[in-house]
């Protein structure tokens, strides 16, 4: 394995390189890289905005199929979903790592297997992220979902067979930098709608893989915002289980999570993630349903759901602490 490293700040920095650094989630890669203390980034790609500054001090943003791999350790493949296959493919014979940001090898997607990809739950997945060479990057709804019923699944918190229900609600950066009709700002203002109904979303495949078991109905909805994510998860619970031991669980779980905020009172809101690389999690009871709690998870789709969650990935792969260079 090849190692490009220089000395910043004290730091020994990695070379890394941004596959799709025009769309939303590259910028927001490029951006926390940029600030990366451990990360010295040789170049960013984008085919449609050749030749323009990257936003990173003397780069220029080039065409894909200039991409140097054999110059950098590890890249961050930005590109469609569908896209990233014949990139990996490319990284493994440079010799270069690979953080994933699309589905193509995250579970459920049927290649996981085959191309030996490490899920990057960070939280859970931590010991294994550390070896990895290609590390498939959570979904954004997932990540809340899998880390907020985690722990709960595996400490029995959960009534058994009953439906868990999960309303989801994005931003509309969470659709991509495309530019589609639905989206337009006329389109999208003054309006809340929900999309992927009848429990068919492509996450849940990701989740189910995450939950076994745990039978989930999810239902996601276009917020009229730039980024955010709130999902509010209706938990059936055995008798006795209240807010308390969920938020048991999940502090001894997250113990040593720097990217996870449990509220010990009430719940998060978009404005308490927005912008961060953080989850926020909250847990309170229903009045006259003793069998049935309401869980909030809040994370920023860019941040938590992909960006900051790639570079949380990129050091544990790289043996640098896992908070650095994100925003918690």
């Amino acid at each position: 394995m090849h190692i490009h490293t220089m000395e910043t700040n004290n730091f020994a920095s990695t070379a890394v390189g941004v596959v799709g650094a025009a769309g939303y989630t590259g910028q927001e890669v490029l951006r926390l890289l940029a600030h990366h203390p451990g990360a010295d980034v040789r170049f960013a790609t984008s085919d449609s905005e050749a030749g323009q500054d990257a936003g990173v001090s003397g780069l220029t943003l080039t065409p894909a199929g200039d991409a140097p791999l054999d110059e950098v350790d590890v890249v961050f493949l930005c590109v469609p979903h569908g896209a990233a296959v014949p990139w990996v493919e490319r990284a493994r014979s440079a010799g270069t790592r690979v953080v994933d940001l699309t589905a193509d090898h995250r579970p459920g997607s049927g290649r996981e297997d085959a191309s030996g990809a490490v899920y990057g739950l960070t939280e859970l997945q931590g010991d294994a992220v550390a070896g990895a060479h290609l590390v498939a990057n959570p979904g954004c709804y997932p990540t809340g979902v899998q880390l907020a019923l985690r722990p709960l699944l595996d400490g029995g918190l959960l009534a058994s067979d009953e439906t868990v229900v999960v309303n989801a609600a994005s931003g509309v950066t969470g659709a991509g930098r495309t530019p589609k009709r639905s989206l337009l700002f006329a389109e999208v203002a003054g309006d809340y709608r929900a999309y992927g109904l009848g429990n068919e979303h492509r996450h849940l495949k990701e989740m189910r893989v995450g939950l076994p078991g745990l039978p989930i109905l999810f239902q996601p909805h276009l917020l009229p915002v730039p980024r955010g994510i709130l999902e509010t998860i209706f938990l059936p619970v055995p008798p006795g289980v209240g807010p308390d031991h969920v938020r048991d669980a999940w502090a001894e779980r997250y113990a040593e999570a720097p990217a996870l905020r449990i509220w010990t009172e009430g719940v998060p809101a978009l404005a308490d993630v927005v912008g961060t690389d953080r989850l926020d999690l909250g847990v309170v009871a229903n009045a006259g349903l003793p069998g049935l709690l309401t869980v909030v998870a809040a994370l920023d789709n860019l941040g938590k759901g992909a960006a900051g969650q790639a570079v949380q990935n990129f050091n544990l792969m790289t043996g640098q602490p896992p908070a650095r260079g994100i925003r918690c």
